[in-house]
């Protein structure tokens, strides 16, 4: 499976207006905290890969927990990259297995989303610690084949929210905390 993902930087409070007046479905509200980890035997900056737990707040129910590897990106225009997800019943077990086994965590990015569905994309609505306001428009697909034309969908779903896809940043919320700290 391919995550394609386009970020921008935004005022949330413009681009809800906008998601009103397109009819959006809200689909939810959480808070996220993610833990990245450094490998022990390669360096994920260099390679471009990351390995995290994810824990996330419900406003009903229990934290859900998943750990999350993404690739390399596979192109230029985007964040789009292969991600494997499964989840995980106690997040502080995994973080115990990954730590004997050499894995350090490296930061802990926390972050308040909202989420809304648009005609087969999920805009997300993101108020990220230390880092600022962003809005990710972002679909999946199976095969890489499909790239191209889900990016131009989410390019114009962004357009569509009075947003820039030249704008998009290609540095995920952990490198931005990083360079901010």
């Amino acid at each position: 499976m391919y995550e394609v993902e386009v970020k921008v930087p935004a005022d949330l409070e413009v681009v809800r207006t906008r998601l009103d007046e397109l009819e959006a479905t809200p689909t939810g509200a959480v808070v996220q905290a993610d833990t990245y980890y450094d490998a022990p035997h390669r360096s994920f900056p260099e390679t471009d890969e990351a390995l995290r737990i994810r824990t996330e707040r419900l406003e009903d129910g229990p934290d859900e927990n998943r750990l999350t590897y993404k690739g390399p990106l596979v192109d230029d225009a985007s964040k789009s990259r292969e991600e494997v997800e499964t989840a995980v019943g106690d997040g502080e077990k995994v973080d115990a297995v990954l730590t004997k086994l050499g894995f350090e965590p490296a930061a802990t990015v926390r972050k308040e989303r909202e989420r809304f569905a648009l005609e087969g994309y999920t805009i997300t609505l993101d108020s990220v610690e230390d880092v600022g306001e962003y809005v990710e428009v972002e679909t999946e697909v199976d095969d890489e084949s499909a790239l191209e034309d889900a990016r131009e969908g989410v390019f114009d779903v962004l357009e569509r929210l009075g947003l820039d896809p030249d704008d998009q940043l290609r540095t995920s919320y952990l490198e931005l905390l990083l360079e901010s700290g």
